[in-house]
């Protein structure tokens, strides 16, 4: 019997000792910086006795489980100085840090931000993080710090040229973008038509682009997902920054309202060239102002809210007979809460508007366009443990869309009031997101994302025969619109069109020693939004349109394949990825379409398929005075709309040609070759010199392969789609920063950018027109170029 106990109590002892050494606690926290309290997205905290580690997400939060024990915790973001510490987890704790930015000295040194360089151990891979000194760095035309501007120097980015609005993402179109400020979308990313971005630099903490490997939590576009988020203002002390520049000035102000629990910020920015226009006696005018607004509330340790807006207006105006004005307006209510130390949440509330309004004063009318929504968002992440990181939520968005409205200016003007269809659509998805590692070599990150768009009744509705808004003449082999044969009514309440797509995700690394790795990636996407246009780079005038019985969704599939390299410590980085992109329902308009003030666009719209491939290169610099980066890529973007089959036995349904003869043409934000280079020099503590250069493939074109004479007039005519190409673009931009020794006396900081955009005054070429001389009767180009070399000064200053 004594023996029966002994083993039952040396039993017990061991199963005590096994389940002690087996209990698992968490370290949880919050970052943000010691000056301010702002949290800091993207810190490493790193336990390197075991290999593992966290990084904080989009509002400073992190949380790692671990077995009970004594570990060495590193937590490092470059710029800031690094906290080492002993911890001892024998219990559920809560740490918070807060960084010290690193002494003046040492920012001269080193400048690039460990936000910029990928994890070569994570499976997130395409995915570009830009830090906001590094935008503000890069000369830009008329000195104006530029978000989207910057973007276009990384591999697979690019735009349709100087003074374009949007950007393309490996060959796709810009209206296959998401961008989202503070989670809520922007529709319309640009200032004065593409000579500036709608982002103040001054307000911004964080820029991510994801081209590729886009998780299970994003949604709605086929191309690429920009997220930006605001800064959330100074609980600590009252801070201003600003600067004046050549055409604009900007002024931030943030500050407490609760010392330590409540902060705000309010940022501004104006142009004013047009203010000199009259003292040449030009009445035209063209300027644009924004303002960015933030509040947060830190309640108590496990709850804070957040309440941010955007609100955005452009003028161009000649002589008040001709006048634009357009602009975005956001607003978005954010709740964080803790649930436990292992699961964060975010309620998120969001509103976006795009307005557009154009006056015509010679013809009489105003003529008013749009697209609203509303969006409520419930994002949650568990952290299971230091191997497996759980992503889930739901969010639902209400879209009411305004083709245009036309009313008349004056009493007299003859105009008769008209309100083209609104129409009406609800989308909304769940998703499912995990981080894996599951060995010390590979990493996985698998979700899926199901989602559901309703295409809501209207109070107009047009009915076709065989439900063919588009016809085919198979005698002139012309593709027109078809005429109604009814109208309905369906009422708001009704649904004319569901669709459902499952969208899986999966990315896998593979490290090797932890210096370089192997990372792969499928992407599915959908996207039920379409914006109609003409041009090849978005233009105000541009209409957002849902899918419904006649537009199909975007639906892409995405492959991409890369080899990630750190050097000597990381002090030289490589990048290599090659991918493949395939999209079914790319609409496409038959010729002549008219995409104004139509309120039957499914009558000019045939849906086709693009595909885009290529091999992108990233050499960066990360360490010393010298930095910068090396960026090439190689693509090419196509689309194909073939003729239909419409199952209708007509006898000629063979004979429909479709849009290029059915062949594959170059899409028109195609760029063969796309180099970019960008350097920073950091000579003393006054000065630091910046540069880059940009080398791209011309745009594809068409020019006129003929021309007839009809009654005593010349016609040109046209050969295949996209089947020609603007020269060459190339360009060469430089700046300097003299930073003037600070009084310590004075609490004003304050620095001069002297730049020159365009530095050998290459003249691209925007277009290439063609004309009859008048004194040879022979035909010729013109090429119509928009800059030639500009200098600016910018003075920017803090306290």
């Amino acid at each position: 019997m004594p023996n029966r106990h002994f083993v039952i109590s040396l039993g017990l002892l061991l199963f005590g000792v096994f389940t002690q050494a087996q209990q698992k606690f968490t370290l949880s926290g919050t970052i943000s910086e010691a000056n301010s309290n702002e949290t800091l997205i993207g810190v490493t905290i790193a336990f390197p006795d075991i290999n593992t580690g966290v990084t904080t997400n989009e509002y400073g939060f992190y949380s790692i489980t671990l077995p009970q024990g004594e570990y060495n915790v590193v937590v490092s973001y470059l710029g800031f100085q690094d906290i080492r510490e002993t911890i001892n987890l024998d219990s559920n704790t809560k740490r918070d840090f807060s960084l010290l930015e690193e002494a003046e000295e040492l920012e001269e040194v080193v400048v690039t931000d460990d936000v910029e360089r990928l994890d070569i151990r994570k499976p997130q891979m395409s995915v570009n993080t830009m830090a906001v000194q590094t935008i503000k760095q890069i000369p830009v035309v008329l000195g104006e710090s530029d978000v989207i501007k910057s973007l276009l120097l990384l591999p697979g980015v690019s735009n349709a040229g100087e003074a374009s609005s949007g950007f393309n993402v490996r060959g796709g179109a810009a209206d296959q973008n998401l961008i989202l400020l503070d989670e809520a979308t922007v529709f319309n990313s640009s200032h004065l038509f593409g000579f500036f971005s709608v982002f103040n630099p001054d307000a911004i903490k964080d820029v991510k682009l994801f081209k590729g490997g886009i998780p299970a939590r994003y949604g709605g576009r086929v191309s690429s997902v920009l997220e930006i988020f605001q800064k959330e203002g100074n609980s600590k002390d009252f801070k201003v920054n600003g600067g004046i520049g050549a055409v604009a000035s900007r002024l931030l102000l943030e500050g407490p309202i609760l010392k330590d629990r409540t902060a705000f910020l309010i940022g501004g920015r104006a142009s004013y060239a047009h203010l000199f226009l009259p003292l040449f006696d030009v009445d035209n005018k063209a300027y644009f102002y924004d303002l960015n607004t933030k509040i947060n509330h830190k309640i108590n340790d496990r709850n804070s809210i957040f309440l941010s807006g955007y609100f955005g207006r452009d003028l161009f105006s000649i002589s008040d007979r001709f006048v634009n004005t357009y602009g975005n307006a956001v607003g978005n209510f954010r709740w964080n809460h803790l649930f436990s130390d292992r699961l964060f949440s975010n309620l998120s509330v969001i509103y976006s508007d795009y307005f557009y309004g154009l006056e015509l004063d010679f013809v009489g009318f105003e003529w008013n366009s749009g697209i609203q929504n509303f969006n409520l968002k419930y994002d949650l992440k568990h952290y299971i443990n230091d191997k497996l990181q759980i992503n889930y939520g739901l969010n639902n968005t209400y879209y009411v869309f305004n083709p245009g409205r036309i009313q008349p200016n004056s009493p007299d003007s003859g105009i008769l009031e008209e309100q083209l269809t609104k129409k009406y659509a609800n989308e909304n998805a769940v998703y499912i997101d995990i981080e894996h590692q599951i060995s010390e070599n590979l990493s996985v990150e698998y979700g899926l994302r199901a989602s559901q768009f309703n295409r809501l009744g209207q109070d107009e509705f047009y009915v076709y025969e065989n439900d063919n808004p588009v016809e085919f003449d198979p005698f002139t082999l012309v593709y027109r619109e078809a005429t109604p044969i009814d109208t309905i009514n369906p009422g708001r309440g009704g649904t004319l069109k569901k669709f459902f797509n499952l969208e899986p995700r999966i990315s896998a690394s593979y490290n090797f020693k932890g210096q370089s790795s192997i990372k792969a990636s499928y992407t599915r996407l959908a996207q039920y939004l379409h914006l109609l246009s003409n041009t090849s780079s978005p233009t105000p005038l541009d209409v957002w349109t849902p899918s419904g019985p006649f537009v199909k969704p975007q639906l892409l599939d995405q492959y991409a394949l890369g080899y990630f390299r750190n050097i000597k410590g990381g002090d030289y980085s490589f990048e290599t990825e090659g991918f493949y992109k395939d999209i079914a329902n790319r609409i496409d308009y038959i010729d002549g379409a008219n995409l104004i003030a139509n309120n039957a666009i499914e009558r000019i719209i045939l849906n086709g398929q693009a595909r885009a491939y290529g091999l992108e290169f990233l050499i960066r610099k990360n360490e010393g005075r010298l930095t910068g980066w090396l960026a090439y890529t190689w693509s090419k973007s196509e689309q194909k709309t073939p003729g239909r089959n419409l199952g209708i036995d007509t006898g000629r349904s063979d004979l429909e040609t479709g849009i290029n003869q059915g062949e594959w043409y170059s899409t028109p934000y195609d760029k063969r070759h796309d180099l970019s280079i960008y350097g920073s020099y950091n000579l003393n503590k006054k000065w630091s010199f910046n540069a880059n250069f940009i080398f791209q493939t011309g745009q594809p074109t068409n020019y006129p392969v003929g021309q007839f004479e009809f009654e005593g007039l010349t016609v040109p005519y046209y050969g295949l789609r996209n089947k020609e190409r603007l020269p060459d673009y190339h360009r060469l931009d430089v700046s300097a920063i003299l930073t003037p020794k600070r009084n310590q006396r004075k609490k004003v900081q304050s620095e001069w950018v002297f730049s020159i955009y365009n530095l050998y005054s290459r003249k691209n070429a925007a277009s290439i027109n063609f004309r009859e001389n008048e004194d040879t009767g022979r035909n010729e180009a013109i090429r119509t170029s928009i800059f030639g070399i500009i200098p600016a000064i910018t003075y920017n200053f803090r306290f």
